[in-house]
């Protein structure tokens, strides 16, 4: 991991407080940026998304699908985790945590909107930081590549539906006009951007390819950070007023976390899967594309709503998370391998 990868929860921290800052302190312009919108998208965040997840999907070859009949088993169970396990029971513990537990604690009329975006985090796989999470665990690159790769095309077609139906169980209004646009603006159009600037570049040379990856890495991080200090400027006067918000909306996202990669994880032994598959089996069933839930949460609900609010703190643990499940995984490789033998 480079530098700013490895100290992402630092600079999440830094943006939460310059945020704040900056929103109690000079309001008006963060207002104005936040009322540039055209069909409810706002242009500024927009753009940064973009810069974001481009550089991500860049790194994504489509040309590997062809690759995940080989390990059938992992790509199976990661499959599972992602789409029948992860969103429901994430759903299921926003509504037991925030709706239950936490509530007397937390905003009332947050509650749904808080709700709403521990879903949209957890509906939508990791995309760039699973290459991160797999090297770290020596994990199989072509297995890694095509599940990812995998991920990115039932993406376009089942996040949607996926989405609308868990709001809908959770008693929350769909705006599909504007989460059917959120799609089309923060998955189908950068994926069909990434992969036409993909095949450019490799027309040039493989070099080419990674030159450009390695240029581009510091201003997606650079556009996630100004993207939260945007957020916290909104968010500030909730988070001064409560600022327990935070943790009661960590609890959920951490405990999804270690629930779905110990299942993935225990699944790939059970069915005899190889520990370099296994690992990041688990990690990707674990880890969510936490860039687009950011994205989405604000086109639906806006920069000072819950939902906004909730993807956000998945920004802001995942790191140190996710390098616990990493550090889990390889000291159980051991136990792992014996008990496959």
């Amino acid at each position: 991991m480079n530098f700013f990868e490895k100290y992402l929860t630092l600079w999440v921290f830094l943006c939460i407080v310059t945020g704040v800052l900056l929103g109690e302190f000079l309001p008006a312009p963060f207002h104005w940026v936040g009322g540039l919108e055209i069909a409810h998208v706002n242009i500024p965040v927009g753009l940064l998304i973009w810069v974001m997840i481009i550089p991500m999907l860049l790194r994504i070859d489509f040309t590997a699908l062809h690759q995940v009949g080989k390990h059938w088993r992992g790509i199976g169970v990661t499959l599972f985790i992602n789409w029948l396990v992860k969103p429901f029971s994430m759903a299921l513990l926003g509504w037991l945590f925030i709706r239950q537990v936490f509530a007397p604690w937390l905003p009332a009329e947050q509650l749904d909107s808080y709700i709403a975006g521990l879903i949209l985090l957890a509906a939508a796989p990791c995309t760039a930081m699973v290459f991160v999470w797999s090297r770290l665990v020596n994990g199989e690159p072509l297995y890694t590549l095509s599940q990812v790769a995998l991920n990115d095309v039932i993406m376009v077609f089942a996040f949607a539906p996926l989405v609308a139906l868990l709001l809908g169980m959770s008693a929350i209004t769909v705006p599909w006009d504007t989460l059917l646009v959120s799609v089309m603006l923060y998955i189908v159009m950068p994926v069909l951007l990434a992969q036409f600037w993909r095949k450019m570049l490799l027309a040039r040379s493989e070099h080419a390819l990674e030159v450009t990856l390695q240029r581009l890495h510091p201003y997606s991080l650079i556009a996630l950070l100004v993207t939260l200090v945007l957020l916290f400027a909104f968010q500030g006067k909730a988070i001064v007023a409560k600022p327990l918000i935070i943790a009661m909306l960590a609890v959920p996202i951490m405990l999804q976390v270690f629930f779905n990669s110990a299942l993935a994880y225990g699944m790939n032994r059970f069915l005899g899967e190889v520990h370099c598959v296994a690992g990041p089996s688990a990690l990707i069933g674990a880890s969510n594309f936490f860039e687009l839930a950011v994205a989405v949460a604000i086109s639906l609900f806006g920069f000072e709503s819950g939902a906004a609010l909730a993807t956000v703190v998945g920004v802001l643990i995942e790191v140190p998370v996710m390098l616990l499940v990493v550090n889990l995984v390889q000291r159980s490789r051991g136990w792992y391998e014996k008990a496959a033998a």
